[in-house]
């Protein structure tokens, strides 16, 4: 169907278009020093430094080298950020539902010494708009300018432009600008969708003619020069051009005072694109045409073609703004081939004075319903909050803020769990903690909390977990949070506490809630746990009835697990999990192009989904040791457990004589690749990221033991299956050798001793039992690996010991100093690497019933780093509130996305 066009042709008296003070304007030149502004020098408009408008970032001048007299201001510096998957501005102040123009700038100009954009190898990160996603960026040349840039409506009363590192080089920004609209223009820009600029172009100005933007246009849009010798010649008028207030566009005057007609005899002007060359994420195009008459009493009349359709005959306005536009997206083609062909009645060729041309981009994320959105936000203020704390809490849904964990409605997200343990908060506990009426999972432990428990907190009924100990709270415990407690619908922790009392005592030391836990994880929802319920009474039915029956057609057993009466016996995955083809595989891969690592299952590779998220692709090879077993083993396990620090599966290929699993990928490789420095660029870790480290690992095993159903022992723990995110966030990989066991009764398991030399577990080589105490033995050598920076067996002279008999013999010797990584040289408090060395000598303890349970471990290793953080606040006072363990500049490892964009596409006139 052809696309129709409204045309408006302003012949009557028109006014000029109102001016608009730069005030109203929010222009940010990033990377300038803290609450300094200046005037810039072509637009005079004053821009200033975006302290005010994020809490994150490092400032950089770009090198010397790439310096010019001819540079704009706005690019000589840039604002980095090594430290964190998402990092937002905020910009405002705004008014809900006007519309605007948002502009981001970058230019690379080698900041950071490292060289890293350059064709072969571009530096890309993906930038968003509130929750949704706008462009990724790609910057293959240091030298060039990369702009992007929205017409948007604001649905809150402020926008947020967030950068998010998908581990293909450090996210920076150059200048970030902000220009109200008025609400007439740009009809195709809503609540829905805003329009993602492709070109603007200035039609056949002079030669050698710069971008025109503010003051000539007083919304301050950039028109780029565009001229065409070859094809068409340009014309113009010292007159000034018209338009009204009710215009939907405003094109500038200077803008309309210049246009083109096609050279020599031809009665015809033609250009055009294509889809590839633009290479933008949707094939939806917006087009706006802009024609003014320059000749009064002729007659220009021309047909408005597009790819070989006639869309309108037009003849231009007189010294007034005339113009199409589209009103829907056009109809998608591979190539869009404009053609103005003069009529027979027309005594003029066509003309043309400008061009924009829009991509739509759709507003499909739901974001934070807004009480919540104010309760975090006042949280934040209340306490200084300095996590990355910018843009909407919990969008986009894969990098909600540090800490927090929400749940992802049609309409909303709603948070419903807030870890800020060990976050040196100070003060009373928030109101606004009982304004999230979703809230199911509450850690403020281990920080200078005052002040009473507000009795708001028992009114929250979704609240489960409460996590209140080692601050220094006083008063009673409200009663509501004790009977819910005493009635088992609450895990309430208030120990460490000393002037805090049950009955307006003090007894904090006690814990009148039941078994001691210390909650730092996500449990998994309910509707989850009710679900595998449900699924291991089917599977003790079928058992049943496969002992009773000789049924030829029962379903196979893998390892202590049958497969559900509703699922495929060749798929034994839950539905959520994608299942990839080969030939999918190969497209992701990049025909498995780029290896990330191997191990005894095949090689690991390195791929992109179809909205650019990076996964790691684990094949089997032909030669493996492991078989369909381990793979289904794994990949069971990987699909039915869901936690935080527990590496996520994605998908998984059973294609013939394929196997293969699609998982999260973790950009920072395996903690034992950092400990041994073999990590590209990264520094040492320090110790507080290494008790964070170790603190997130045991929290995934603690899941393992405790949360799943049944329980599961994962048997090859160890430094290579600790994988760790952007941030150093840790997680425990690898389940392949995973094998479930009774926690109730604390039942072993008989089987085959497997896993990896220095980490196995004494008592279960001799005796092929196994439980979730050979896990712990694991773990104790991990600790000990963090602690001493040594492999597993230490080579002593000509002998090699266990590393873990090894650091109790120096340890024995009362001096800890021997032990320690050398390479800890940033200091680090000495009671907290004993208490960490405390908790390692015991998990290995060569008798299993001496060792101690995942669960104690982690409240132990909690209080290690309770230790550390508070020396590193007395060693390093001024830099105490920003202080965070995950905030060590990683290595970036830079990776060519499928899914590049490039910001300059082809735009090409033509004279076929």
């Amino acid at each position: 169907m052809a696309l129709w066009f409204y045309l408006l042709l302003e012949i009557a008296v028109l006014v000029t278009v109102h001016g608009q003070d730069s005030r109203d304007f929010i222009s940010i030149d990033c990377g300038i020093t803290s609450n300094t502004n200046y005037t810039h020098g072509k637009t005079d408009i004053l821009y200033v430094s975006d302290d005010q408008f994020t809490d994150t970032g490092i400032n950089h001048q770009v090198a010397s080298n790439y310096v010019s007299s001819s540079l704009d201001e706005l690019l000589l510096t840039v604002r980095s950020f090594p430290n964190a998957s998402r990092s937002c501005y905020a910009l405002k102040p705004v008014i809900q539902y006007r519309k605007y123009i948002v502009r981001a700038t970058f230019m690379y100009g080698n900041y950071d010494d490292l060289n890293r954009a350059n064709a072969v190898k571009p530096l890309l990160f993906d930038l968003y708009m509130d929750v949704n996603f706008w462009q990724t960026i790609n910057v293959s040349d240091p030298t060039s300018i990369y702009e992007v840039e929205a017409v948007a409506v604001a649905l809150a009363d402020s926008v947020s432009v967030c950068l998010v590192d998908t581990g293909s080089g450090t996210p920076f920004i150059s200048a970030l600008e902000l220009r109200p609209l008025v609400d007439v223009m740009y009809p195709s820009a809503n609540t829905s969708q805003s329009l993602v600029l492709n070109y603007r172009l200035n039609i056949g100005p002079s030669t050698n003619s710069s971008a025109l933007r503010y003051p000539d246009d007083p919304y301050d849009r950039i028109w780029r020069p565009w001229t065409s010798p070859d094809a068409w010649m340009e014309i113009s008028t010292t007159e000034t051009i018209s338009n009204s207030e009710k215009d939907l566009f405003q094109p500038p005057t200077a803008v309309m005072q210049t246009a083109a007609t096609p050279s020599g005899n031809s009665s015809k002007m033609e250009f055009y694109w294509t889809f590839a060359d633009a290479q933008v994420p949707n094939n939806e195009f917006y087009v706006n045409l802009f024609f003014t008459e320059f000749e009064r009493n002729t007659s220009r009349l021309f047909n408005v073609y597009l790819n070989d359709v006639l869309m309108k005959n037009y003849t231009p306005p007189y010294e007034s703004v005339g113009y199409l536009y589209s009103t829907r997206p056009l109809d998608q083609a591979s190539e869009y081939h404009w053609a103005l062909n003069s009529t027979g009645l027309s005594t003029l060729p066509p003309i043309l004075n400008a061009i924009e041309v829009f991509t739509a981009m759709h507003l499909t994320r739901a974001a934070t319903a807004s009480g919540d959105a104010d309760a975090i936000n006042a949280i934040k203020e209340q306490y200084q909050v300095k996590r990355s704390w910018m843009g909407d809490p919990c969008a986009p849904e894969q990098y909600p803020w540090d800490g927090l964990n929400c749940s992802y409605g049609t309409d909303s997200s709603r948070i419903i769990a807030i870890n800020l343990s060990s976050s040196a908060l100070t003060g009373v506990i928030s109101s606004s903690f009982a304004k999230l009426t979703e809230i199911k999972y509450l850690d403020l432990s281990y920080n200078d909390l005052t002040g009473p428990i507000p009795d708001a907190l028992g009114t929250l009924s979704s609240l489960q977990v409460l996590n209140l100990t080692g601050n220094n709270l006083n008063g009673s415990i409200p009663a509501s949070l004790l009977k819910k407690s005493q009635q088992g619908a609450l895990t309430f922790s208030y120990e460490a506490n000393p002037n805090l009392g049950t009955d307006g005592t003090s007894n904090g030391s006690k814990k009148k809630s039941g078994t001691p836990m210390t909650v730092t994880y996500i449990v998994v929802p309910v509707v989850v746990v009710l679900l595998l319920v449900v699924i291991i009474f089917v599977v003790w039915r079928v058992r049943k009835f496969r002992g009773s029956t000789q049924d030829i057609h029962a379903r196979p057993m893998i390892d202590n697990f049958s497969i559900p009466a509703t699922v495929n016996p060749e798929n034994p995955f839950q539905h959520e999990n994608r299942q990839f083809s080969y030939k999918e595989l190969e497209k992701i891969t990049r025909k498995f192009t780029n290896v990330l690592g191997k191990g005894g299952f095949g090689t690991v590779f390195l791929g992109y989904l179809e909205d650019g998220t990076r996964v790691a692709v684990k094949t089997r090879s032909e030669s493996s040791s492991q078989g369909t077993k381990e793979f289904l083993a794994e990949a069971q396990n990987l699909a039915k457990i869901h936690h935080r620090n527990l590496v996520s599966l994605v998908g998984y290929c059973m294609d013939g004589e394929h196997l293969a699993l699609v998982y999260e990928f973790m950009s920072q490789g395996t903690l034992q690749d950092h400990l041994r420095g073999k990590t590209p660029g990264a520094t040492a870790l320090t110790w507080g990221q290494r008790l964070q480290i170790a603190v997130e690992a045991a929290q995934g095993l603690e899941y393992l033991h405790k949360g799943c159903k049944p329980p599961l022992v994962h048997r090859d723990v160890k430094s290579a299956n600790i994988l760790l995110s952007e941030s150093l966030e840790a997680k425990i990989a690898d389940f392949g050798l995973s094998r479930a066991f009774d926690n109730a009764n604390h039942t072993h398991v008989s089987t085959a001793v497997v896993g990896t030399p220095g980490y196995l577990d004494p008592e279960y080589s001799s005796s092929y039992q196994l439980s979730a105490k050979s896990d712990v033995y694991s773990f104790g050598v991990v600790l000990f690996e963090l602690m001493t920076g040594q492999p597993p067996i230490v080579a002593t002279g000509n002998h090699a010991t266990g590393l873990a008999q090894w650091a109790r013999q120096q340890l024995n010797n009362g001096n800890i100093e021997d032990v320690i990584d050398p390479k800890l040289t940033r200091g680090y408090d000495i009671n907290s690497v004993w208490k960490a060395a405390d908790v390692a000598l015991r998990c290995t303890e060569h008798e299993s019933r001496r060792r101690p349970a995942m669960a104690d471990v982690v409240m132990e290793l909690k209080e290690s780093f309770a230790l550390e953080s508070a020396y590193y606040r007395s060693e390093f006072p001024s830099t105490t509130s920003n202080w965070n363990p995950h905030t060590q500049t990683a290595s970036e490892r830079s990776q060519t996305s499928a899914f590049e964009v490039e910001q300059f596409p082809r735009f090409t006139p033509s004279a076929r």
